[in-house]
């Protein structure tokens, strides 16, 4: 990974994240501690089924996949709870690009910066044209890992935060496998870790209905406040799908947010704390 491939890899992922904002404003429960812990967990929640279908019609209409339909949705969720238009989601990706790879065991994946920018008050067919735009330049230039990524962007660095982007996004489509063993009924069941690696992330899952649960940092988020996320969520997908056409600043569900949660991460770290001395 050298010469013109790196030459040509690093030119397009400068221009692409040129400017981009080093964090989003997400509105915190609580301080940022100095350095992150990954103390986590995990928020579930199931959608309905029809959302699904409605998000496959539309990305059929637009030439776009199933993750690009709930991405843009999903950057414009982010959107509406930060005021923030200029969005990096993290999303992973397989990572097997040559044929020479296929028969090979190992862990190819690779975490890919997705900038979408929603400014102009956009209709959502829009965003969804603008995301599968980044998606697919994205594609295009995945052979460069996340920690290459890091070293040739150069952004600014904080022991507090991840670089490039605190919040990932990801779709399951196609169902695990399922072990058989004689004499065994196996299935699969999620587990909470109790860490998270992002401060924000969400997974959702189109197959044996529609499904999902958004990863948390503790040190960050309450779990009310992310209940309420997931909810607000599903209300927006349903919105987004059922008005596609609509500017979305004008759509009842992405202004519900009242101004007073939209609290900037840097607002948030200016409270002071108070201290209580004990004799």
């Amino acid at each position: 990974f050298q010469g013109a491939i790196y030459d040509r890899q690093a030119s397009y992922w400068k221009k692409q994240l040129q400017g981009a904002p080093p964090e989003i404003s997400l509105p915190t429960d609580h301080p940022r501690p100095a350095a992150q812990h990954f103390h986590g967990a995990k928020q579930f929640f199931t959608l309905p089924d029809d959302l699904a279908k409605a998000a496959e019609a539309i990305g059929r209409e637009e030439g776009a996949t199933l993750f690009m339909v709930l991405l843009a949705a999903y950057q414009t969720h982010l959107y509406s709870i930060t005021g923030q238009y200029d969005i990096v989601v993290g999303s992973t990706i397989a990572g097997r690009l040559h044929t020479e790879t296929e028969p090979l065991i190992g862990f190819f994946a690779n975490t890919l910066a997705l900038r979408t920018k929603l400014d102009g008050n956009p209709t959502f067919r829009e965003v969804l044209r603008r995301a599968k735009e980044t998606c697919v330049g994205a594609y295009a230039h995945q052979e460069m890992s996340f920690e290459k990524l890091v070293e040739t962007v150069k952004p600014p660095r904080d022991p507090s935060r991840n670089p490039l982007f605190q919040v990932n996004f990801r779709v399951q489509t196609i169902e695990p496998p399922l072990l058989e063993l004689d004499g065994l009924s196996l299935e699969w069941k999620e587990v909470d870790h109790l860490i998270s690696r992002f401060d924000l992330a969400m997974e959702l899952s189109a197959y044996n209905g529609f499904s999902g649960y958004i990863e948390y940092s503790t040190d960050l988020f309450d779990v009310t406040t992310v209940r309420r996320w997931a909810e607000r969520f599903e209300k927006l997908l349903a919105a987004l799908l059922a008005e596609p056409g609509k500017p979305i600043r004008d759509i009842p569900a992405f202004a519900s947010t009242p101004a007073s949660n939209r609290v900037s991460l840097k607002e948030t770290r200016r409270k002071p704390v108070e201290v209580t001395k004990r004799r």
